[in-house]
């Protein structure tokens, strides 16, 4: 795991962009889980009620020998509308935020430079809510929500393809 770096988004429901990362070259695994939240150990059903605070995120983990964070900020940007407060498509409520968690510096840094120049570029009429913070306890989710639509190909989740 030595050179692997790990990378935490949070753009609505966890399975869509859990897929879209896994199909990343250079995305070594992804695990679905919550962050963010005052919960310790929640569950999917604690989570759905909106009231821990946590937000449905994917942890990627990649080689940045063959995938660049920045490359990775791109894919979350386009797969998400970052100007919905609290909401992704059908999916209502906290949980479903658009959250970047940084890692470290470098992270937050390049973080807060691609949402600017997002904004900056006239591509979103509205403003772009997506929060950036500081990568707390990741708690995974449970199993049958881990690479969901693999597993379940007839399995449906709001996710667009914006950029």
């Amino acid at each position: 795991m030595g050179r692997y770096k790990k990378a935490t988004f949070g753009a609505g429901c966890f399975w869509g962009v859990e897929d879209a990362f896994r199909r990343v070259r250079g995305v070594v695994s992804t695990r679905v889980g919550y962050m963010g939240g005052h919960l310790e150990n929640p569950t999917y059903e604690d989570v759905c009620t909106g009231l821990t605070g946590h937000a449905e995120v994917v942890e990627v983990t990649f080689d940045p020998d063959l995938v660049s964070y920045s490359d990775l900020l791109d894919v979350f940007w386009s797969i998400h509308d970052p100007t919905s407060l609290n909401r992704q498509g059908p999916d209502v409520g906290e949980q479903y935020r658009s959250v970047i968690f940084y890692h470290d510096d470098e992270q937050r840094r390049l973080a807060v430079e691609s949402r600017r120049k997002l904004e900056e570029s006239g591509r979103f009429s509205g403003r772009i809510v997506t929060a950036i913070e500081p990568a707390g306890t990741f708690y995974e989710a449970e199993d049958y929500h881990q690479q969901y639509l693999e597993k379940n190909r007839k399995g449906r989740c709001y996710l667009r393809r914006l950029l």
